[in-house]
C-alpha cells in the first residue's frame, strides 16, 4: 500500500510540472511578460502592409529586444498602418534620423516583428518622432501570385 501513494504523489508531482510548463510556453508564445515598466520612448512609423504585425509584437536592434509595438492604427488619409513602437530609454538620442524599420518573420510559426536598422546621419530622432525608412512585411500569398502571374504571361 505504501508503494500505491508514492506512485500517486509521484504522477501528482508530474502534472504539476507538466501545467506549469505549459502555462510558461503559453507566456512565452504570446509575448506577455512579467517585467516590471522600465522607463521608455515612443517612435512611429508607418508601413503599407504590416502582415500579421500585432501589438506586443517584439522590435529589435543588432537581434536584440529593444521594445515593443504598443499600437497599430489605420492612417485614413494615406491609407497606410500606422505603429507606434515603445523603445528602451537608454537608446533616445542614439537613433539617428535616417534609422530604417522592417518588417521581419521569426522562426517557423511566422510570428512578425520590427527590425530596426540605424543609419549614418548626426541628427537623432527624440520622443514621438517618427521613422520615414520603411519596409513593409512580405507576404507570401502576394509572392506566389506574382509568380503565378509571371509564369502565365510567357
Amino acid at each position: 500500500m505504501r508503494k500505491q501513494h508514492w506512485i500517486e504523489v509521484g504522477v501528482g508531482a508530474f502534472m504539476l510540472f507538466g501545467i506549469v510548463a505549459l502555462i510558461f510556453l503559453a507566456l512565452r508564445v504570446s509575448g506577455l511578460t512579467l517585467d516590471r515598466n522600465e522607463p521608455s520612448f515612443t517612435l512611429t512609423a508607418s508601413f503599407s502592409n504590416i502582415g500579421g504585425l500585432k501589438p506586443r509584437s517584439k522590435v529589435t536592434l543588432a537581434g536584440v529586444v529593444v521594445g515593443r509595438v504598443t499600437d497599430i492604427q489605420l492612417d485614413t488619409k494615406w491609407y497606410e498602418a500606422k505603429v507606434t513602437m515603445s523603445l528602451e530609454q537608454k537608446l533616445e538620442g542614439l537613433l539617428s534620423t535616417d534609422t530604417s524599420a522592417s518588417i521581419l518573420t521569426a522562426g517557423l510559426l511566422g510570428e512578425n516583428y520590427i527590425g530596426l536598422t540605424v543609419g549614418a546621419e548626426t541628427d537623432v530622432l527624440e520622443d514621438g518622432d517618427e521613422i520615414r525608412d520603411t519596409q513593409s512585411a512580405l507576404v507570401l500569398e502576394d509572392l506566389i501570385n506574382k509568380f503565378l502571374i509571371n509564369s502565365t504571361k510567357d
